[in-house]
């Protein structure tokens, strides 16, 4: 009599399989807010420093809508938190492989803002002028709540310049959307185009932000992402369709 061959996510093997991955998805978003609470760091200490406001040619023949400045925060967590978990339904390697990613590309943040060091594209520099203690606002903007009902977020990050992180964080998120294929990818691209629309029409940042971000972002997807396909290979898990 024939036996049947157990599949590759059968019995224990699949078991034990799926707790990996669960671990790894778990280690991978607890990886993700450590990053944000460290690239903070920098960027808090960055905002006390008085800093220059050059001129941008391409940004002043763009308007500046005072709305889409007011809620430009709430704009780019709506482009960017349901998409990430709709990436999570579809197949949970990449959602991993996502986080990770978009956790280094928030350190290498961190470490870019303070080396450029300027000031806001619109405005005075308020922080600049008017200093605040680092350790407790680095613990409201740290924590969700206030930082977006309380607007912490966007009253003590007025100088976190380069690279934009409204293009980085829609970017990444279009980039992985082509690894699902289908129609799914041009909704990524529609919101990464719409937070590109909201950053140049709050004059959020420079221009050459956002083109910095576009750069480095390719680069991080093009070396990392081949790097953790090898590193996950052995977990098999089919994407959902869509």
């Amino acid at each position: 009599m024939r036996t049947k061959a157990p599949t590759s996510g059968s019995g224990a093997a699949g078991r034990t399989d799926w707790r990996r991955l669960l671990l790894i998805l778990a280690g991978a978003i607890v990886f993700r807010y450590v990053c944000h609470c460290l690239m903070l760091i920098p960027v808090l200490s960055n905002e006390l420093r008085p800093a220059p406001s050059p001129p941008d040619l391409f940004l002043a023949h763009v308007p500046f809508l005072p709305w889409v400045a007011r809620w430009n925060y709430l704009m780019w967590i709506a482009c960017y938190l349901p998409p990430a978990l709709y990436l999570l339904y579809r197949d949970r390697r990449l959602f991993v492989r996502f986080v990770i990613l978009d956790g280094a590309i928030s350190l290498i943040r961190g470490l870019c803002i303070p080396l450029t060091g300027l000031g806001p594209p619109h405005g005075a520099d308020v922080n600049g002028l008017h200093p605040f203690d680092l350790w407790q606002t680095w613990l409201s903007v740290v924590n969700p709540i206030s930082a977006i009902a309380g607007n912490s977020a966007g009253v003590y990050l007025t100088k976190d310049m380069f690279f934009s992180g409204h293009i980085a964080t829609t970017f990444l998120l279009y980039l992985f959307s082509r690894r699902l294929g289908g129609r799914a990818q041009w909704v990524y691209l529609g919101l990464q185009l719409f937070s590109l629309a909201v950053v140049l029409l709050s004059h959020l940042h420079y221009s050459i932000d956002v083109v910095g971000a576009y750069a480095i972002v390719f680069c991080v997807f093009t070396v990392g992402d081949a790097a953790l396909q090898r590193r996950f290979a052995r977990l098999r898990e089919a994407p959902r369709s869509a």
